[in-house]
């Protein structure tokens, strides 16, 4: 087994719950670990035979482009599109923070954390 994370990916994108977060948007910060079998690769160094990090950017660029509501579904989205993609994936984290949240008062950002073991 081994651990694949991509770390800070930032994107500009429009979800929220209020109608005005989905039409100015905001910036908002992606991380992503992957727990695989990593073995094939590691004694091949061949790119087939472990998982792209281009190819899950790729993915979680295309998730940030929709609409969503909540935080919580643009990470089972994320998990959703690589679990699909790479079956020898056997669980993935997701963490999805938001900038600067309408919240009433200042805060950094707001951010949510979810698993899903295959």
């Amino acid at each position: 087994m081994g651990l694949i994370s991509l770390e800070g990916m930032e994107f500009f994108a429009y979800h929220g719950h209020f109608d005005e977060e989905q039409r100015i948007g905001n910036k908002y910060s992606i991380d992503v670990s992957i727990d695989a079998d990593l073995s094939g690769a590691a004694e091949s160094d061949r790119l087939q035979d472990t998982i792209n990090y281009g190819d899950i950017y790729k993915m979680v660029s295309l998730v940030m482009q929709k609409k969503h509501r909540l935080l919580e579904h643009v990470g089972h989205d994320i998990i959703s599109n690589i679990q699909a993609s790479f079956p020898s994936v056997k669980k993935v984290s997701v963490s999805v923070s938001k900038f600067n949240p309408p919240i009433g008062g200042v805060c950094e950002r707001a951010r949510i954390v979810i698993s899903s073991d295959q």
